[in-house]
């Protein structure tokens, strides 16, 4: 664990982003260079934005890989927590970051998304009473096993600015009490945009400079082969509904290329399953190289919410390999199927014709949420 800053003047806004996942990277970059913005306007106030990274995330690919790539500044702190069971892994995160939300004079806690980082920092922000906004807020995917509708749903009861991404999601903060003026807590609710949509509008033209390469040194052609990712646990942990998504990916028409996440690889390798030639298996890629990928795959096969969005950005059909999606959005303008696990609906959706409205992009706003969301710590900012 380091750290390379001083500590916060009392009189700058000191601000504290939590994160420890690919996902979560990607939405740390447009918060960033928002923070730099306000901090090159003379005369105002500046923000010291430290960034603590727990670690979640350990792999080299999924995690410096992506901050060389986005240009991100190396965290401040890193706890380092690895992989473990999930009551081991928050105890540590907590136990990890408490001294150093203890030691700064922080305004704003900011957690981002669905996992246990964001479950971890919200938390301990709220045992502290510092002020806590939750950037993704609203989204739900209707089904509490999941670990991630757990975090999401804590994170935004624990919240004081909530920061959502769609109105679907200001709906769901609406009808659960969250905002508004009934609100005992006097929590704020806002629609703001999707930060990872103008991550993807920042990063775009260095991806397509990767296409051609990376094409080339796979051995596929553009709109040829299929792109298929899997990490959600309820899937990895299921050694038999592995098993069955895999079967049904096998059996499709066209290549499959299948960037491994390391929990995957280790449970492909724990249960015995093989996989057959259709299937190019191959390391976690860089964040460019992923856009490069996603966009010019035939269609998009994952149970990940952050390619889900990537594919609608991308005009590029996806499959959702789940049974429900915190992204209804996507799926209403027929840009996004869900399947399921079930191999004959994974083999119909693939099979089916495409018709997408993608007039309604515009659902999670028009690329400038991360301005309109350090706009709003500073508008709404704890006295």
């Amino acid at each position: 664990m380091h750290s390379v800053k001083p500590q916060a003047e009392p009189s700058s806004h000191a601000w504290v982003s939590v994160v420890g996942a690919r996902p979560q990277f990607v939405k740390l970059a447009p918060i960033c260079r928002a923070v730099e913005k306000h901090n090159a306007l003379l005369g105002e106030i500046p923000i010291d934005h430290r960034v603590i990274h727990t670690g979640q995330h350990y792999d080299r690919d999924m995690a410096e890989l992506l901050f060389e790539q986005m240009a991100l500044p190396l965290p401040d702190f890193n706890l380092a927590v690895g992989s473990s069971s999930q009551g081991s892994q928050l105890a540590r995160m907590i136990q990890r970051m408490e001294p150093i939300l203890k030691a700064d004079h922080i305004s704003w806690v900011l957690v981002y998304g669905d996992t246990n980082s964001t479950l971890a920092g919200a938390l301990l922000a709220a045992r502290l009473k510092i002020p806590l906004a939750h950037i993704e807020a609203g989204c739900r995917s209707f089904d509490l096993a999941q670990p991630e509708e757990q975090n999401r749903i804590v994170s935004d009861h624990l919240s004081q600015l909530l920061l959502a991404p769609s109105a679907a999601a200001m709906e769901n903060l609406r009808r659960e009490g969250i905002g508004g003026e009934n609100d005992p807590q006097k929590r704020v609710s806002l629609m703001v945009g999707d930060v990872m949509y103008d991550a993807l509008l920042q990063h775009l033209t260095l991806a397509e400079k990767r296409t051609e390469p990376k094409l080339k040194e796979l051995e596929l052609k553009s709109r040829e082969y299929y792109l298929l990712t899997l990490h959600r646990a309820e899937n990895t942990n299921n050694r038999r509904r592995l098993a069955t998504i895999l079967k049904a990916v096998m059996s499709l028409d066209l290549p499959v290329l299948f960037p491994v996440h390391p929990r995957t690889k280790q449970v492909l390798s724990l249960a015995g399953i093989s996989l057959n030639h259709k299937i190019r298996a191959v390391a976690p890629v860089g964040f460019l190289e992923m856009i490069a990928l996603e966009k010019n795959a035939r269609k998009i096969l994952t149970d990940s919410g952050g390619v889900q969005k990537e594919a609608f950005y991308l005009g590029v059909p996806c499959i959702t390999l789940r049974d429900q999606t915190e992204w209804p959005e996507t799926v209403a303008c027929g840009a996004n199927r869900v399947a399921g696990t079930d191999p004959d609906s994974i083999r119909e959706a693939v099979r089916a014709e495409s018709r997408t409205d993608w007039s309604k992009l515009s659902v999670y706003g028009d690329g400038n949420t991360a301005v309109r969301i350090v706009d709003q710590l500073l508008t709404n900012r704890p006295q």
